[in-house]
């Protein structure tokens, strides 16, 4: 099993409580420290997906899964709801679009129709109509990690940490080989090997040998950065711009104690980056007051950057999430999981029953 975020987490938890000896190897000194730690930590519903995608399948399945872990495991969250709103005449019309889109798979949406309607609702913000999403939540991600990687190792699992995966094998006989780096190189045989490993997925699958071309991704990165608001705000709810092209817009989050957030922007980058740039904040202000009028600019702060594994670039259409079995590639116990950003936290239980489902023996 290669990569300890929150969805090499989940698989492996899935995978051990299955009865199997799994040993999932991490490329860095802790568990989670990519995508898993560069996110909103929104629970999503499931609203924005196309019917019967991967994507809608697992975020819906995925979310109450995750409710109830949170509920079991005494994970931190809070299902606090999220507002999508348009600010303007044309937006609105594209309001019904998204709220059928919803429906189909199988998720709730309010629509509140009219500024001053809105208003009643969200006194603060400026916006024609909007959209309530009762299910949406805000979850305490790094909780959530420590959560199934104590399921995974009461069940037996073991955990190695600075493991880097260097390239890997399938032989003529159906055997895997994982070359392993840190201090000293070693070579591991598997009878089954997940790839789930986030950003460096689509890098595995290319050091691969015996993997089809066709199995081997290419990768785009969309790179975007969040800024923390400083103080008091009027908002106990999400609040959520229409999407644009590679994301959902800078968008207003909530921790679990309460402070303000907003992001991410979208710019495509070649190589993986997470400074922030403080002269952002300008942008930001300008697309945040459209529906903020009385938005303090001061208080904006720089907080993080994070990057979303794309499987296509800034012109391309919607992509699912890939979860590649042998029905796709032709080797047998080997799963790679590509593309898999927004809503893979949401996700992460749902994900994890379905690769445990294309093994042989589940």
């Amino acid at each position: 099993m290669i990569g300890a975020g929150v969805i090499g987490l989940a698989v492996a938890r899935a995978l051990a409580r299955s009865g199997r000896e799994v040993l999932l190897l991490e490329a860095g000194p802790r568990i989670g420290e990519g995508i898993s730690a560069r996110n909103s930590e929104v629970i999503h519903a499931g609203i924005y997906y196309p019917e019967g995608s991967l994507k809608a399948k697992c975020c819906v399945e995925g979310r109450q899964q995750l409710y109830d872990y949170c509920q079991s495991h005494k994970v931190s969250h809070q299902k606090c709801g999220k507002w999508i709103i348009a600010t303007d005449l044309g937006q609105a019309e594209r309001l019904e679009a998204i709220r059928q889109k919803a429906e189909n798979n199988g998720v709730q949406l309010y629509h509140y129709d009219g500024a001053a309607t809105v208003r009643r609702e969200i006194p603060d913000i400026n916006a024609n109509a909007g959209l309530w999403s009762p299910e949406t939540g805000i979850i305490d991600s790094h909780g959530l990690m420590l959560a199934l990687q104590g399921d995974f190792e009461d069940a037996g699992g073991q955990l190695a940490l600075n493991s880097p995966v260097l390239n890997a094998e399938t032989s003529a006989s159906g055997c895997h080989h994982l070359r392993v780096g840190g201090e000293t190189s070693v070579m591991l045989e598997a009878d089954e090997v997940i790839n789930a490993a986030g950003l460096r997925a689509p890098a595995i699958a290319q050091n691969w040998q015996g993997l089809p071309e066709l199995s081997r991704p290419r990768q785009w990165l969309a790179w975007g950065v969040y800024f923390s608001y400083s103080g008091k705000h009027p908002f106990n709810t999400l609040i959520y711009p229409l999407p644009e092209p590679g994301g959902l817009g800078v968008h207003l989050t909530l921790d679990l104690a309460g402070q303000a957030r907003f992001g991410p922007d979208v710019e495509w980058i070649e190589t993986e980056d997470y400074t922030v740039n403080p002269e952002r904040v300008h942008a930001f202000a300008d697309g945040i007051q459209k529906w903020w009028p009385t938005l303090d600019k001061i208080r904006l702060q720089p907080a993080y950057a994070g990057i979303r594994p794309k499987l296509t670039g800034p012109d391309g259409d919607f992509f699912d999430f890939r979860i590649d079995g042998p029905e796709v590639h032709g080797l047998e116990g080997v799963v790679n999981l590509f593309g898999i950003e927004s809503p893979g936290l949401t996700s992460c239980l749902s994900i994890a029953e379905k690769v445990r489902e294309k093994l042989k023996n589940p």
